[in-house]
């Protein structure tokens, strides 16, 4: 095994907020355990993310994606969790010392005035009542730190004893076999007895549908005078230890992120927990099935349900025998309890997560969420973290914790995706028809509170549907909207003028998170909504038929309307979705109108008909739901590769949340590679000397589109292995490529290196990268007239993030134009209005002229990082507009290459610092890829 270096930490170059609290390497004479000598860069991020764990700040940390910045990270991070943990753990030995060394070390630490009878302190308290207080506290105090102490030698001898006892595994293992089979013939033999058991005065229903009827529904107001089914859950509270959270935006990030904490130094102390959603984690076929999340999450928490009303059902003798319901044959808390030890004992990603699961036949999701407590890290995707009532039920307690929020570029974008929400007209009626359907099926075997809350959301949705200028009665496809265009209406408005203000959408909102009725209504469409479902009376047909012709006149509307979307399978899934169950995203919609009025608007998107029209949710203000996170932790780390331009974070989100500005720092480090190998060059004007602004108005010229293909033209003469070039958007580059082949301009490039084009369906982009690399391999070992390929890419597409073009997969990325937002959309300026009324002016520029800046130049820098990803890389950069020469947003690219960045006013004397660049990498042999970090 390799052995750790341990690097020394020199003081970090960051900004003089920087200052509180010593990292190892300055402080005591100690440094970081690194799996290799790290690079210098690498040694001033963990000082620098030490100091600022250590001082409690909010950190904004840049580091380029090829300097190890995970690795960095995970070894910064823990080595100062370590010595919390023992600076904690020397303090507690030190007030548990013998009684009275213990007295004296109290003393130190509240000391007390000198006594006198009459003498009173600054509360008008007696000196002795005070000392009594002090006294009581201290001693609270003691008593705490003795329980904590006994709770965590309790917990460290368990986990020892698991890692070393493997017949004690296999013991488990053995009994939970056993109890499989006792339990499979125990719920044959009920479900016999129950199938035969009638219920008087009511229809009979068989047993899968009795489990469509709604519960007994209890509001949070009745359950406080009455006993709650949460006894189960008491016994597993325990007192979290301070962690840190680390989440990252997608499964496979996180994954990685798992691994290299295996590699590192930390890899087999750590007690790490990963966590993610049921679609990931759940292994029970039947509910994976279901596909889609939100089936998943409602199917599940139905069967947890289930579980504790099975409890109390065994306990009502003389009552009515109720059906047996299906439950989740691996949520045992014994095999749950024996999970949750074994993630602890190693560390494991979630693939590994679920094979245990699997073996030992527990719930990996919930066993995960057991171990959340104990575990010094824990990983987690984004939405789990940054959406509040999730994190409440995940049993996340962020209060003196650490979060570390990785890939953070997009945070604010991200946040504001997670708290909007869009229904269609389409869904709103076809959700008022099912439950509508539902609701007479089963009246008579619904409790009043249920009825009552199915009317609240039969008008809501029928009001919805009406401030579309539609009718809930009638065919949204083939109804036709009057006044088409888009309206923006506050929350407050919104209510108001669809006659809804006098609902009470909390409470709405909570029944339906706790009836589950999107699940049962979902339940109730799949039995009698579908056109082949064998329909058992004549009684039922009539009363089912409406329902049934309805949502087959939504579903020929809907594949009229697009056809295309049959071709994809993940929208696919979401389409299905949509259309068997729309009032789960409903759900979402009708938790969105629950936000402060000016913290968000609602979009009236009219269109041709009532089913193609729209209500979205636009959150405007993102920082009130970071606000919490950053309030209760005791640090928070926003990381990234490229974080420029950094006055979002700072303004839109810190600031609006109230972080005090002093408590804010930020740190940027350059690349680990050498300054000559990368070039990058503004270029003003093109070979015929055409000035290069592609604007909205000049971009489509037909000069400024050759302009662009001659440049491509010399520069895939030169430049070896694979050229990506970024468009601003997919009809852009339709644009300019149909002119290409029609001047003949896309022949002569075909000449020099294959050409591909980024597909705008995500399941295509794989192949077509596949395809890509495998050109650029064949030329580079066939040599000959063709010298590579080239990519045509789309900023913000598929290829624009994640995507690693290393080595001669991008020896040149080229940026056309600068890739402005549409500022005709009505969220995108209903947000700038927003923040021109809310924000102040910086540097003379209004914010709304900033955020548009901004959003222009985190696409590019996303971009142009996608070429440099390790040491011994190296690639040209080329920016084709001279609108990047400006010092606003010059100063917004990255450090790292903005300190390299030369502007080129003419053509002639850029090309030949590329042909000089490129002549002197393939002289001097540099092609050879390094292992990346």
């Amino acid at each position: 095994m390799e052995s750790a270096v341990v690097a020394p930490a020199p003081a970090p170059s960051v900004c003089p907020q920087t200052a509180g609290g010593a990292a190892p390497g300055s402080g005591g004479g100690r440094g970081f355990p690194f799996p290799y000598t790290p690079y210098p860069i690498q040694e001033r991020f963990m000082a620098a993310l030490y100091g600022a764990l250590e001082a409690g700040r909010v950190g904004i940390f840049e580091s380029p994606t090829g300097t190890g910045k995970s690795l960095s990270l995970i070894c910064g991070a823990l080595s100062w969790l370590r010595d919390f943990e023992e600076k904690k753990q020397q303090e507690e030995a030190r007030l548990l010392a013998p009684e009275e060394s213990g007295q004296e070390g109290m003393k130190r630490l509240t000391p007390a005035e000198p006594e006198c009878p009459d003498s009173r302190d600054t509360a008008g308290e007696p000196d002795w009542v005070t000392a009594f207080v002090q006294k009581k506290e201290e001693r609270d105090m003691v008593e705490r730190l003795k329980e904590e102490q006994i709770k965590r030698k309790k917990r460290e001898d368990r986990l020892e004893k698991i890692r070393h006892n493997v017949q004690l595994k296999y013991a488990v293992k053995r009994k939970r076999s056993e109890e499989d089979e006792t339990k499979r013939l125990l719920q044959l033999s009920k479900e016999v007895l129950s199938e035969g058991a009638g219920i008087d005065g009511l229809e009979q229903l068989d047993h899968d549908e009795e489990e469509l009827i709604l519960a007994e529904y209890e509001s949070d107001e009745e359950k406080k005078t009455s006993s709650g089914l949460e006894e189960d859950d008491d016994d597993l509270e325990e007192e979290h230890v301070t962690k840190i959270y680390y989440c990252s935006r997608t499964h496979s990030q996180l994954s990685q992120f798992v691994r290299e904490v295996q590699k590192s130094p930390f890899g087999k102390d750590t007690r790490l927990v990963s966590l993610g959603s049921r679609q990931n984690l759940c292994v029970n076929e039947e509910v994976r099935r279901l596909g889609a999340l939100q089936l998943i999450n409602d199917r599940c928490m139905e069967m947890q349900k289930n579980k504790h009303e099975k409890k109390t059902d065994e306990e009502l003798e003389g009552k009515k025998r109720r059906v047996s319901r299906a439950v989740c044959p691996f949520y045992s808390y014994e095999q749950m309890q024996f999970l949750c030890d074994e993630v602890l004992v190693e560390v494991k990603d979630i693939e590994q997560l679920v094979a245990l699961g699997r073996e030992t036949k527990a719930c990996p999701y919930y066993g995960s969420r057991y171990a959340i407590p104990a575990a010094q890290l824990v990983v987690l995707p984004y939405q789990m973290l940054l959406h509040e009532p999730t994190r409440s039920a995940a049993g996340i307690k962020l209060k003196d914790q650490i979060v570390i929020i990785d890939e953070a570029h997009n945070l604010i974008d991200t946040i504001t995706c997670i708290h909007s929400a869009e229904v269609s007209g389409s869904q709103l009626c076809c959700a008022h028809s099912q439950l509508l359907q539902y609701m007479e099926r089963y009246r008579k075997r619904l409790k009043a509170k249920n009825l009552m809350y199915i009317k609240q959301i039969l008008y809501l949705l029928e009001r919805f549907v009406a401030m579309l200028g539609g009718n809930v009665n009638q065919n949204p496809s083939y109804q036709a909207v009057s006044q088409t265009g888009t309206l923006l209406k506050s929350i407050n408005d919104f209510l108001f003028q669809s006659q809804t203000d006098n609902i009470n959408l909390f409470k709405v909102q909570r029944y339906c998170e706790k009836s589950l009725i999107s699940r049962k209504l979902f339940g109730f469409v799949e039995r009698y909504g579908g056109p082949a479902t064998a329909v058992k009376t004549n009684k039922e047909n009539e009363r089912l038929g409406g329902l049934q012709s309805f949502l087959l006149t939504l579903q020929r509307g809907s594949d009229k309307e697009d056809g295309t979307l049959q071709s994809l399978p993940a929208e696919a899934e979401n389409d299905q979705l949509r259309a068997a169950s729309p009032l789960m995203q409903i759900e979402g919609f009708l938790a969105a109108l629950t936000n402060a009025n000016q913290d968000g608007r609602v979009i009236l998107n009219r269109q041709g008909t009532v089913g193609q029209s729209s209500l979205k949710f636009l959150l405007l203000n993102p920082a009130v739901h970071f606000a919490k996170v950053v309030e209760e932790c005791r640090a928070v780390i926003i990381a990234g590769g490229t974080m420029q331009p950094v006055a979002d974070f700072r303004e839109q989100l810190l600031s609006c949340a109230g972080v005090d500005p002093a408590r804010v720092v930020e740190f940027s480090c350059g690349h680990v590679i050498p300054p000559e190998n990368i070039l990058p060059i503004i270029l003003c004007s093109g070979p015929s000397n055409q000035q290069l602004e592609f604007t909205y108005q000049t971009r489509d010229l037909p000069q400024m589109m050759d302009e662009t293909g001659r440049i491509l033209c010399n520069l895939c003469n030169m430049v070896p292995g694979g050229v990506v070039c970024f468009f601003p958007s997919y009809e852009y580059e339709k644009q300019v490529y149909a002119h290409w082949e029609k001047t003949g301009l896309l022949t002569r490039l075909a000449t020099k290196k294959k050409i591909f084009q980024e597909p705008k369906k995500a399941n295509q982009v794989e192949q077509v990268l596949v395809e890509y690399a495998k050109c650029i391999q064949r030329c580079s070992q066939a040599g000959g007239q063709m010298t590579g390929a080239l990519l045509l890419s789309v900023v913000g597409g598929k290829m624009s993030e994640g995507i690693n073009f290393s080595d001669d997969l991008g020896r040149c990325v080229i940026m056309v134009g600068m890739p402005y937002p549409n500022i005709k959309s009505p969220e995108l300026q209903e947000k700038m209005t927003w923040l021109d009324k809310t924000m102040p002016r910086a540097a003379g520029q209004a914010p709304s002229r900033v955020l548009i800046e901004n959003l222009c130049m985190k696409a590019v820098n996303q971009s142009i990082g996608r070429a440099i990803r390790h040491q011994k890389d190296f690639a040209s950069i080329l920016l084709l507009d001279h609108r990047y020469a400006r010092p606003a947003i010059f100063n917004k690219l990255p450090q790292w290459i903005r300190e390299r960045t030369q502007v080129k006013p003419a053509f002639g004397s850029a090309f030949a610092e590329l042909r000089k660049f490129h002549r002197g990498k393939l002289d001097t042999s540099l092609c050879a890829p390094e292992k990346r970090l």
